[in-house]
């Protein structure tokens, strides 16, 4: 049984590589950060989900990348817009994706742990330039660079296993395993209680997957 580590946001790309890592067999090891996003309902459906799999341990880390500002999910002056436009959108977080692969990095050297995997997808997302494969590639070797572990002949694997899938695969994957995405939070606008706004571009995307599986969607949309 090899030990794992999971970047668990509480949304539907990485509930589906949980139950992924949880359904070969291997012991998880779930992290999720508290970092000054807009609202802290995604963290609530990341300790469910967490829960409901049995993991080994779900640590959360506070990183508060809102005082840095520049992206519409930190910083409470730039608007969440409905659509992402041309571009590189304002819901892109700066060097996000690279932050948080190096705590999973840091922790999977300390746990002895063989792989980390994260939900990034490069086929239905928003132009973020740290979910291209490409970018995968250069941070899978960096960390053979800069790791003892790695060094000493045990590289810790980067595995993305939805990054070539549509929404409507990644739903069907993860239905096969018994995921139940009502319990994920993906909204940009989510309120307290992660309902969503129904209209940013996660939800758009989210909603187009549910469509396109042919079954019903069971996010819970705020009242308008």
């Amino acid at each position: 049984m090899a030990k794992c580590v999971i970047l668990l946001s509480g949304g539907m790309d990485s509930a589906t590589v949980l139950a992924q890592v949880r359904d070969a067999g291997h012991q998880c090891y779930a992290l999720s950060f508290d970092y000054g996003q807009r609202h802290s309902a995604e963290l609530a459906a990341a300790q469910q989900l967490a829960d409901t799999a049995g993991v080994a341990e779900h640590r959360v880390i506070r990183i508060d990348l809102g005082q840095l500002g520049g992206s519409a999910l930190t910083d409470t002056q730039i608007s969440v817009p409905d659509s992402g436009g041309e571009g590189i959108p304002v819901t892109y977080v700066p060097a996000r994706n690279t932050v948080f692969l190096s705590y999973g990095l840091a922790w999977a050297e300390v746990l002895e742990a063989d792989a980390i995997y994260a939900g990034i997808n490069a086929i239905d997302y928003s132009g973020y330039p740290d979910c291209r494969p490409e970018y995968v590639q250069a941070f899978q070797q960096m960390a053979n660079l800069a790791t003892k572990r790695a060094v000493e002949g045990h590289p810790v694997e980067i595995c993305t296993p939805l990054i070539g899938m549509s929404k409507q695969q990644i739903i069907e994957a993860g239905l096969q395993l018994g995921v139940d995405y009502s319990a994920t939070v993906s909204c940009y606008r989510a309120d307290a209680n992660g309902a969503a706004c129904g209209h940013c571009d996660a939800c758009r995307l989210r909603k187009e997957g549910f469509t396109a599986a042919g079954v019903a969607d069971p996010t819970r949309y705020l009242v308008e």
